[in-house]
């Protein structure tokens, strides 16, 4: 089965030669074509280019989409979507001039949404994750990670994820699962942390690899969370059972967390709100990318990641929505998009990168999707008809978007 689409009034993140990630200055550069034509066959994109090369292609189904925009679907590297009721309280309690940490600190946080996860049915808890799941393909995401860590028991951390392989079997786009059983120390092994940390290693890691549950492991490296020496045990735990690492890092405070992630080859390190130049030179001699989550930074009042920093380092950054029902509320990532335009200064060439080819990438899945090139996936955006991609960013109230299409067919 093909499908062409022709009179695209442009054509976004074209790659004629597929690249992982994009770095520092090439963050600027966005590839287009104006006036264009797309080939799919059944989930893949097999071949674009200006509509006056088209000639007298052939297709199963010709649409045209005179005024549209295309371009790859956002890749959320960085989300906590499976929990089992909203936080608005604490949402509250912030108004009234409560931190973040004075809310954990009082038993709200994580270990609030560790309760109720606890107490919720698996069928549930599928339920109301898979509603979410939609409401996020409607606004454009097409390939996203799911962390676990609202269990902080074996049994609960297996039931998320369940949970999340459920999702996978489901729905037709590409979703990654993270064990994140390290969120946070729960209120049981408060006095003995050492403990919590080998159920971890002992016993869930075991049944989590037998299962093949996860694709990365991750902890919350943070002051009252844990240390990076814990940090460094957890992953190493990790990597043999093939696990990758992605680590939260730097959210509140720079304690080491960037060189421990990158000494255990993490593929991403997320939040760093907080960066010194220390970290900064540990990034720039790494493979690891950094993922920016500018809607926490909104939600919570606290800074946002220093992009230009990074991007003048010469480094990659991606973006992701952080979609929790604590700190981030929301999984838009066209307001992720916005918000790195207007609060981090990223032009939209950088912020579009970040938030598709970048985005990807700390995916592990810039071979699949992330860019319009041939032999990927046929996950893309179809916008109502707009001036320029720069309107995304620029309205960011308003819903640009007409079409998602996962593997080739429009998604319902």
């Amino acid at each position: 089965m093909t499908t062409l689409f022709i009179n695209i009034k442009e054509l976004i993140q074209v790659r004629d030669k597929s690249v992982e990630k994009v770095s520092g200055k090439d963050m600027s550069i966005l590839p287009t074509i104006k006036n264009a034509f797309m080939m799919i066959e059944n989930e893949i994109i097999i071949n674009f280019g200006p509509m006056e090369k088209l000639g007298n292609t052939k297709a199963d189904s010709i649409i045209d989409v005179t005024g549209r925009l295309i371009l790859p679907t956002w890749s959320d590297s960085h989300t906590h979507l499976v929990f089992a009721d909203t936080r608005e309280e604490e949402f509250v309690d912030r108004i009234n001039g409560l931190s973040y940490e004075q809310i954990a600190q009082r038993g709200g946080g994580i270990l609030n949404s560790a309760t109720k996860l606890q107490n919720k049915p698996e069928e549930e808890l599928y339920n109301d994750a898979a509603k979410r799941l939609e409401e996020l393909i409607k606004s454009g995401t097409g390939s996203i990670e799911i962390k676990s860590g609202y269990g902080l028991t074996l049994e609960s951390e297996l039931k998320m994820l369940r949970v999340i392989k459920k999702l996978k079997e489901n729905f037709p786009l590409p979703i990654k699962a993270t064990f994140l059983g390290a969120h946070a120390i729960p209120n049981l092994f408060k006095e003995k942390r050492e403990a919590y940390i080998k159920l971890i290693i002992d016993e869930m890691l075991p049944v989590i690899a037998a299962e093949k549950l996860a694709d990365y492991i991750d902890v919350f490296c943070e002051k009252g969370y844990y240390t990076p020496e814990e940090t460094n045990q957890i992953l190493k735990a990790g990597l043999q059972y093939g696990l990758i690492p992605k680590i939260h890092v730097n959210q509140f405070n720079s304690i080491g967390g960037i060189k421990v992630g990158i000494e255990n080859n993490a593929l991403s390190l997320d939040h760093l709100e907080v960066l010194t130049n220390k970290d900064l030179a540990h990034l720039k001699d790494s493979d690891t990318i950094p993922v920016s989550l500018p809607s926490c930074s909104f939600f919570l009042g606290i800074p946002y990641t220093n992009a230009r920093k990074i991007m003048e380092a010469n480094v990659p950054l991606a973006l992701a929505s952080d979609y929790n029902p604590g700190s981030t509320p929301s999984g838009n990532m066209n307001f992720v998009v916005s918000l790195a335009c207007i609060k981090m200064k990223m032009t939209p060439e950088e912020a579009i990168n970040a938030a598709t080819i970048n985005g990807a990438y700390a995916l592990n899945l810039s071979h699949k999707v992330g860019s319009i090139s041939k032999g990927k996936l046929a996950n893309f955006i179809i916008t109502k008809p707009i001036k320029s991609y720069s309107y995304i960013p620029y309205s960011f109230t308003n819903n640009c978007i007409e079409n998602i299409f996962l593997k080739g067919v429009k998604y319902y």
